[in-house]
């Protein structure tokens, strides 16, 4: 099916049930612990150079923290260790390079930062800066995702996913 197919199938789907459906993007929530307290890493969007986490669409295979990790390496130059279990969801409007307004509903994920790269893959299209959570919940312009930032600011350790002693099986952990 090519774009124009496409395009105009989403549009009679618009007509039919009104808005374009939702959806999915993950998002690293990137935070690390300084002697001044606990800080995360806000990024610039390429488009309108807004303060925003590290978010993309997940790829075929992939687990959504494992996107959260690859989203946050290339678009921020960050590594550490990331949250099997999302902190929380936020929705928002997604505007895509055809002008067209998606609504997306974004899971975020914890990463702890062990590394951050001085070159990355976006360097050139990004800015990136590390502020404390409060300061962050102000930058940012989804109110659902300045909650969530809030809540986490609080203790971001109760968020991180205990690891599992040998043996355990992953299918009766209460957590998931």
């Amino acid at each position: 099916m090519n774009v124009l197919t496409s395009n105009h199938l989403m549009e009679k789907v618009r007509r039919l049930f009104g808005k374009a459906p939702c959806r999915l993007q993950v998002a690293a929530l990137p935070w690390r612990m300084t002697t001044d307290g606990i800080e995360v890493m806000l990024i610039t969007s390429r488009d309108t150079g807004r303060w925003v986490l590290p978010e993309g669409w997940p790829e075929s295979g992939e687990n959504f923290f494992e996107t959260a990790a690859r989203e946050a390496g290339e678009e921020a130059g960050l590594s550490g260790t990331v949250a099997h279990h999302e902190a929380g969801r936020y929705l928002y409007a997604k505007v895509l390079s055809s002008g067209e307004e998606v609504p997306c509903k974004v899971l975020v994920f914890p990463l702890e930062v062990g590394r951050v790269a001085d070159k990355w893959k976006e360097k050139h299209q990004r800015k990136r800066k590390w502020v404390k959570f409060a300061e962050a919940a102000r930058m940012l312009n989804e109110p659902d995702l300045c909650r969530l930032i809030t809540a986490f600011g609080v203790n971001p350790r109760k968020f991180v996913q205990p690891h599992r002693a040998r043996g355990d099986h992953p299918s009766i952990d209460p957590a998931l």
